[in-house]
């Protein structure tokens, strides 16, 4: 099974919500700028996860977005289902249609592989990820980064 960029993003920028968001709204550029994420990919990936009702929107000057549901109440599977991203192991995409239009031998396997894929990832939360101390420190490095930007540009 692969995880293409999609889910990877929009996993990253909920993390980057979650920790950045004690301090009212987060915009999308700032989590552009600390996750290296086109600004233009992650409007797509925020209006899928506003549609599911995985972050809110603030307008105006000082808004961006919030979680729309504690940390706790959002899973990984959430995250990725909600960009449509597809968690899918199998050739024919669960269609059973891959050798030559019947059922392959490995079928079961791979759908099986699906569902404790999905089951385990149904079981991380925001949360748990927030948490993490590996987590914690790559944030502040790359807010770190982030501050001294400016400070680089104006120098060359």
């Amino acid at each position: 099974m692969r995880l293409t960029t999609k889910g990877r993003f929009a996993v990253t920028a909920m993390i980057d919500l979650a920790l950045h968001s004690g301090h009212g709204p987060v915009t999308l550029a700032g989590i552009s700028e600390r996750q290296k994420i086109s600004l233009s990919y992650l409007e797509q990936l925020f209006g899928k996860l506003r549609r599911n009702k995985l972050v809110g929107s603030v307008r105006g000057p000082g808004g961006g977005y919030r979680l729309a549901k504690p940390m706790n109440e959002v899973s990984v599977v959430d995250i990725i289902l909600a960009v449509d991203e597809p968690i899918d192991a199998t050739q024919c995409g669960g269609k059973e249609n891959c050798h030559n239009d019947q059922r392959c031998m490995t079928h079961d396997l791979w759908a099986s592989l699906n569902v404790r894929i999905r089951d385990y990832l149904a079981l991380v939360t925001l949360e748990q990820l927030v948490a993490s101390p590996k987590v914690k420190d790559i944030a502040v490095l790359q807010d770190m980064r982030a501050c001294k930007q400016p400070e680089e540009t104006a120098l060359a």
